[in-house]
């Protein structure tokens, strides 16, 4: 069922997810819009302000010449005024409407912010593509190019745009006023515009000594601490707004309030920073790409601490470092971590240009802060963040106990890899659906599984595409049927009230992961169920052999007579020769042929899937926005409800290279 946010069902869906506490503190943001409504706050005076969170001396020389070479060639595209959104390229960024969604050519409203109706695309169009622009991430980029080369022209160009969005974009005047994650990184961007565009002569007239920017800035933190995200909300976003806050806090402190602020903004990021990570390290919204968003934010809030002299609490510097750790123990050989989860490209801080690795890039970050371990992978990519962070932050060597090996099952966060010779890389997913009680970035993938060799998605997870806007295709992406896992009766397995919402969740268990055999020459197994579909047991065992560089997958149902849909999605690299139950798989890695064999379970009749689009099935999403057609493999047919359960054999085998 198709779900749109915003209608009354889907309100009340919403309410029911909520708590006492919650529904409180929303009652009192809506008198609170009122008032500000009817008396907006006013912005204090402020004399004399001085921005002294600069970066130190010979920071700009640690940066590599190739990373260099990379931010140049993308702040020369911005000032051509070219970019691409979310897989819209648009040339008109010389002179940006900040209001228009060049996807739909739809304008947001000039109205209210209270009145805006930013989920309603038809009204306003891709939020998405409106607000991408507005974080002032492509600014940050130009700033960066101006302190790495001292030519002007991208500074000019940095405080036209400024200029430009804050004459457009009145304080609590139409849709870049409507969320706090987007206020919380516009702050952090604009905190490190100005410390990039420190040398260049105009610097203080854009900012400290400019009235229209100090109201900007003021106002933007006054709005996030009047409105922070709460409850069933308090995922990544309410880190964004902390991180946000605190930063233009500590760099801009120059406003009555800044202080309260800072130490707000601080116990918050502490709390939720906590709050949204496992013992394991890995991010609670089990959505890979928001791990990566918060562990970018987390990180540049620390370097405002550091920069400001302000303490940081005991408990935040060690929960980054085991984000640290986790993520560099569930990345393939490539680099490549999970593909779990909703992903939206939302970064935290961008300095670097197209074809710098994010994932090698936070990985640096932490060497350089928190030091690598040896069972660490080698990143061997350069990017200009990294010394520009480093230069702020503090290194951390405290006594903290560090995993001696790499791990590789996170049982709080049911995430298991098993690892095999030449690049073998299997996730399997035994893990909860999702955080809080809304689950908003989760996926109805239980016990799905994940393959790639040599960073090539085999098995792959086809991500995620949109939020706003088609919901047909937001509930593909999302579903059951849109991962490489069992379907019964064409239900997910958990019940979805809305596309960030889901009302009933299933509940994972794992009941066996020993992940150590293939690495010595042996096999490696794991094993779990789920309890989403009410009546019948999905049990899965996962298997992976050295010897014969073979995976085989077996699926247990138990309960009545139902249909069965089990998908396999390959990834788009990967051809596919179906006869009858067996599919010959092809792709090319660095120049070489590979080959794999999948043999599929008898019993269910198998078809091929390709770019389908009514309704959808057979496709990849290699970004937000963006999707391609791919191959999917679906056996249908039903269980058989006379026997106890019935089993599902599938098994992928590698075959040698060039074979």
């Amino acid at each position: 069922m198709t779900v749109r946010s915003g209608s009354p069902g889907w309100y009340l869906r919403r309410l029911s997810r909520m708590g006492p506490r919650e529904i409180g503190g929303r009652v009192a943001d809506t008198l609170r819009r009122r008032r500000w409504r009817a008396a907006p706050p006013a912005c204090p005076e402020v004399t004399g302000a001085r921005f002294t969170a600069v970066l130190p001396a010979g920071a700009a020389d640690a940066v590599p010449p190739d990373a260099v070479k990379r931010l140049i060639a993308d702040a020369d595209r911005l000032m051509a005024g070219h970019a691409e959104f979310f897989g819209v390229t648009r040339d008109d960024l010389a002179d940006p409407d900040w209001c228009l969604d060049p996807k739909t050519g739809r304008r947001a409203p000039r109205v209210h912010a209270f009145d805006v109706p930013y989920r309603d695309e038809d009204a306003v169009g891709d939020i998405k593509q409106i607000w991408e622009p507005s974080r002032h991430q492509y600014l940050t980029v130009l700033a960066a190019a101006y302190a790495l080369t001292g030519d002007e022209r991208y500074a000019e160009r940095v405080a036209a745009h400024l200029r430009s969005w804050w004459a457009a974009n009145a304080p609590l005047s139409g849709v870049h006023w409507t969320s706090g994650i987007e206020l919380g990184i516009r702050l952090l961007s604009w905190v490190w515009i100005r410390r990039l565009l420190d040398g260049w002569p105009g610097a203080a007239a854009l900012f400290e000594d400019n009235p229209v920017a100090l109201n900007q800035i003021w106002h933007h933190q006054r709005w996030l601490a009047g409105f922070p995200s709460r409850g069933s909300s308090a995922n990544n976003h309410v880190v964004a707004e902390a991180a946000g806050q605190f930063a233009a806090a500590c760099a801009f402190g120059w406003f009555p309030s800044s202080a309260r602020w800072r130490d707000r903004a601080l116990r918050t990021l502490e709390r939720q920073l906590r709050a949204n990570t496992f013992a394991s390290g890995l991010n609670r919204e089990l959505a890979t790409e928001y791990h990566g968003l918060v562990l970018e934010l987390g990180l540049a809030a620390v370097a405002e601490a550091d920069a400001a002299g302000v303490p940081v609490p005991a408990g935040v510097r060690p929960v980054l470092l085991r984000m640290t750790d986790a993520l560099a123990a569930v990345v393939d050989d490539r680099l490549r971590p999970p593909r779990q989860g909703d992903a939206d490209d939302g970064h935290g801080l961008v300095l670097d240009g197209t074809g710098t690795g994010r994932w090698g890039s936070l990985l640096a970050t932490g060497e350089a802060v928190f030091g690598r371990l040896p069972w660490w992978p080698e990143v061997t990519g350069t990017d200009v963040r990294t010394p520009l962070l480093a230069a702020l932050l503090r290194p951390y060597r405290a006594e903290v106990t560090r995993p001696e090996s790499r791990p590789a099952h996170f049982a709080d966060a049911g995430l298991t890899v098993l690892r095999g010779p030449d690049g073998i890389w299997c996730r399997c997913d035994g893990g909860p659906h999702g955080f809080l009680s809304i689950a908003a970035h989760a996926h109805a993938d239980a016990l799905s599984v994940e393959v790639r060799q040599d960073g090539v998605d085999v098995l792959a997870d086809p991500g995620t595409y949109c939020y706003h806007g088609q919901p047909e295709w937001r509930s593909y992406f999302r579903s059951t049927l849109g991962h490489n896992t069992l379907e019964l009766d064409g239900a997910d397995q958990s019940v979805s009230g809305g596309p960030f919402l889901w009302t009933r969740h299933a509940r994972s268990q794992v009941l066996a992961a020993d992940t150590s055999g293939a690495l010595t020459g042996g096999t490696s197994r794991w094993c779990a169920e789920h309890d989403g579909y009410q009546g019948s047991a999905h049990r899965r065992q996962v298997e992976l052999t050295a010897a014969t560089r073979e995976l085989r997958i077996t699926d247990e149902v138990s309960g009545p007579r139902r249909a069965v849909r089990l998908a396999f999605h390959l990834g788009p690299a990967v051809t596919a020769e179906l006869t009858g139950g067996r599919a010959r798989l092809r792709w090319t890695r660095d120049g070489e042929e590979r080959t794999a064999v999948l043999d599929l379970p008898g019993g269910l009749t198998w078809r091929a899937h390709r770019g389908e689009s009514e309704p959808p099935l057979g496709w990849y999403s290699a970004g937000f926005g963006r999707k391609e057609p791919s191959t999917t493999l679906v056996g249908t047919g039903f269980t058989d409800g006379s026997a106890p359960s019935v089993r599902f054999t599938t098994v992928l085998a590698f075959r040698g290279r060039g074979a």
